[in-house]
């Protein structure tokens, strides 16, 4: 149903909240897998993937508008059995003649389930009844209600299985970035800032310890499991301010860290150290890129959460836009930095900001603390949430949700919990690869999730809105890229992406 007032925000809001939902924990990989591809070359791919994300973020959009659209028309047709309207063709509106109350006798079942006495007498009568407000953004449907009204039995389930397979790469991603993190920052290091030993994991944490740092960081991953894993059998809310403090830390250290960077690169021009000189261009580095620069920008699962309270919508596609670009400029700026100011880029890149024997600042020490912690504080507050997530999709996928109470208590409460937490932890207790996770979850989920999902909901709610709706009345949300060309184009680029990566990981 329309938000009221109170819960809208305004469209700066709304954008800063799309910049931030946008710019998380794949940003942290981007300069390591950018360094792989070469500054040029990423550059180019940064530039064309963010294009390509932009493009899929207005096919949902439009989307979301055909959406509202047929729930519009439903309510229509139900006020229509109780209601005699009159249709002034000259002004394209519908107005009431004989108002009859809704809910008063005559008004049988709804159309759908959604649509109740209760429901209807709520909806705005100049929404009602003026065709060319059809198409709006009032209403928060989200993608797994889109799934349900425009694909069919298969394409649910596909829809679903796709997302549940970005959640839990989301989850191993989230478990191993915290693990390694704390894992650096416990370990004992007298190394040098130059040096790159601390990548060796079978290396002791400490001089007199028998545990190696892969150990430790085995230890880390239980003990960050142990104290978030049981809020999955639970569920997470009001968590805003604990948003808002994310937020407030996200931008911080990111700043914090490009402006190092930048400080490292005058450093090192007024030094009679050489500069480093990255790669201009590789192609072999092409396939860690993409998959990490997909994840980069992914929020369209997100977006009818995002949208649907912004006030003024008439600005939404300058919106989006201003948000893609500025993005695309910040992705660039970190990256290029970080590959200029530092020889050897950790998978993460906080990892590139450890504390170190040749810190002797203790003011630097503690920024240096605070960038290597960042992972652990921001995606300790979202994992919950995420496992919750994950949790009521599996249930969606493999149980009947109208009568979830019906089945026992260990299968809901028990059972799907743990399915929603054990995969990560048994594939984050062989691996540490932050980079890995991350091109393999926005590859093969993300494309599912960014570019697949998207251009089929497009192309199934545009036939079912010209047949339910007919073409006059026009989509005041519709994409920019109408013509199926655009679909094809992406459904191509998904299968390119797809192909590179395959062929690289069966090398």
């Amino acid at each position: 149903m329309p938000r009221s007032a109170q819960e809208e925000f305004p469209t700066w809001v709304g954008f800063v909240f799309i910049f931030n939902l946008i710019v998380g924990t794949g940003a942290l990989t981007l300069p390591s897998a950018f360094s792989h591809a070469g500054w040029l070359l990423g550059s180019v791919l940064i530039v064309v993937l963010a294009f390509a994300s932009y493009m899929t973020v207005t096919f949902v959009i439009e989307t979301m508008a055909c959406a509202n659209a047929i729930q519009n028309w439903k309510r229509l047709q139900f006020l229509k059995r109780d209601r005699v309207l009159e249709h002034d063709e000259d002004s394209n509106v519908e107005t009431m003649t004989e108002p009859l109350l809704v809910g008063g006798a005559g008004s049988g079942s709804a159309v759908d389930d959604n649509l109740t006495d209760a429901s209807v007498e709520h909806v705005p009568l100049n929404i009602m009844y003026c065709r060319n407000q059809y198409y709006s953004l009032s209403s928060k449907i989200e993608l797994g209600e889109m799934a349900n009204l425009f694909f069919g039995r298969v394409g649910r389930f596909l829809f679903y299985f796709c997302l549940a397979v970005y959640l839990y790469g989301d989850l191993s991603i989230y478990s191993a970035a915290v693990a390694k993190s704390l894992r650096d920052v416990i370990c004992v290091h007298n190394h040098s800032s130059n040096d790159t030993d601390g990548d060796d994991v079978t290396i002791r944490c400490w001089e007199d310890s028998a545990l190696s740092r892969f150990d430790t960081y085995r230890l880390c991953l239980i003990a960050f499991i142990g104290v978030l894993g049981p809020f999955a059998f639970f569920n997470v809310q009001k968590t805003k301010y604990l948003q808002l403090v994310t937020v407030l830390f996200r931008w911080l250290a990111f700043t914090v860290m490009i402006s190092i960077a930048v400080h490292r690169l005058f450093a090192a021009q007024s030094s009679q150290d050489p500069p480093i000189v990255p790669k201009r261009a590789d192609v072999n580095g092409i396939p860690y890129l993409i998959g990490t620069c997909i994840y980069s920008f992914m929020c369209h699962h997100s977006l009818p959460s995002l949208l649907t309270p912004i006030a003024n919508k008439r600005k939404l596609k300058s919106l989006i836009s201003a948000d893609y670009g500025l993005i695309a400029a910040f992705y660039l700026s970190l990256a290029l930095t970080g590959i200029f100011a530092f020889a050897d880029i950790k998978d993460l890149y906080t990892l590139n900001f450890v504390p170190n024997s040749d810190q002797d600042s203790g003011f630097l020490k503690a920024i240096e603390y605070f960038l290597a912690l960042f992972p652990v504080f921001t995606l300790s507050a979202s994992f919950p949430i995420i496992a919750i997530t994950l949790r009521s999709n599996l249930q969606t996928l493999f149980l009947d949700t109208t009568q979830l109470e019906s089945y026992n208590f260990f299968l809901r409460r028990v059972f799907f919990p743990l399915l929603a937490i054990l995969p990560p932890i048994v594939i984050c207790f062989f691996t540490e690869s932050v980079i890995s996770l991350v091109g393999f979850t926005g590859c093969y989920a993300g494309t599912g999730i960014q570019y697949l999902i998207p251009v089929f909901l497009v192309y199934s709610a545009r036939r079912t809105c010209e047949a339910m709706i007919g073409r006059g009345i026009i989509n005041d949300f519709r994409s920019p890229f109408k013509g199926n060309f655009w679909l094809v184009a992406i459904v191509s680029w998904t299968a390119t992406c797809l192909v590179l990566v395959t062929i690289d990981l069966m090398k």
